[in-house]
């Protein structure tokens, strides 16, 4: 190999398009190019953020400012000093007229003066509070809601889409225009995926024969990061037995490794 097999800070060209992928892109364009918002979901290890950095690398920089919030279980306020962390205002008060004016003063400056156009991402969105959730679309409302200026791509596991079905979500999930869920991939799909990533190590061949990869499929539940933990430990354990294949039984040694 010319460097190590199934690394965690993959680069953006080496990130495979799969269909979940292309679809996301689509529907993302779509949000974006009307300023309303997007919904992504699955569970743990699906590739959500790894889908979301592949998307919002295909913006253009010169035209898109996206901006990446990771959320937490916090207040609205501090959901609100995150955002005007990423504009560099920081500020220990607790009025909330002030940090929306703020942020929409810091929005306009963006889009009227730097002739840019602005991506909200909200990571792991499934934490937001129900309070924030109740509010969050009025740091979008422009010119009495006229002006699609704040696009906002919201990401989570599947309990963002119950917690967006309350009565004091509303206001926000009526935004929403576009929804895409990462699926567990099927056994062939993630054949392809580990035949991808050897090839970007400089392997020109499978060194999982099909014992392996149905071991790998079924043991990681179809979600990318779990495969990952797996492949990468079962070539450990077949280099350590001094095998020039990866077997079941040594992905199975690799499972007793993780969760």
């Amino acid at each position: 190999m010319t460097r190590e097999a199934f690394p965690t800070d993959i680069h953006i060209k080496d990130i495979l398009e799969t269909g979940d992928i292309a679809a996301i892109k689509e529907r993302f364009d779509y949000t974006i190019r009307l300023g309303a918002i997007a919904t992504l979901t699955g569970e743990v290890g699906s590739g959500k953020s790894t889908a979301l950095r592949y998307v919002i690398a295909k913006l253009h920089p010169s035209e898109y400012k996206p901006i990446w919030i990771t959320a937490c279980s916090g207040s609205l306020l501090e959901f609100y000093r995150l955002f005007l962390s990423e504009f560099g205002i920081h500020m220990a008060g607790s009025s909330k007229a002030l940090m929306v004016r703020l942020i929409k003063k810091a929005i306009r400056e963006i889009v009227l003066e730097k002739k840019m156009k602005i991506v909200l991402i909200v990571d792991e969105a499934g934490l937001l509070r129900l309070e924030v959730l109740a509010e969050l679309h009025t740091i979008t409302q422009f010119d009495q809601d006229s002006k699609p200026w704040l696009p906002i791509i919201l990401t989570g596991r599947t309990n963002l889409i119950d917690n967006l079905m309350y009565q004091t979500s509303l206001p926000l999930a009526s935004r929403v225009v576009a929804r895409s869920h990462m699926e567990p991939v099927e056994r062939q799909e993630m054949e392809r995926y580990l035949l991808h990533h050897l090839a970007l190590a400089g392997v020109k061949s499978s060194l999982f024969d099909d014992t392996a990869i149905t071991a790998i499929h079924q043991g990681s539940g179809g979600t990318f990061r779990k495969a990952n933990h797996l492949a990468r430990g079962a070539l450990i354990a077949a280099a350590g037995n001094q095998s020039l294949t990866v077997s079941s039984e040594h992905v199975r040694l690799a499972a007793t490794e993780i969760f």
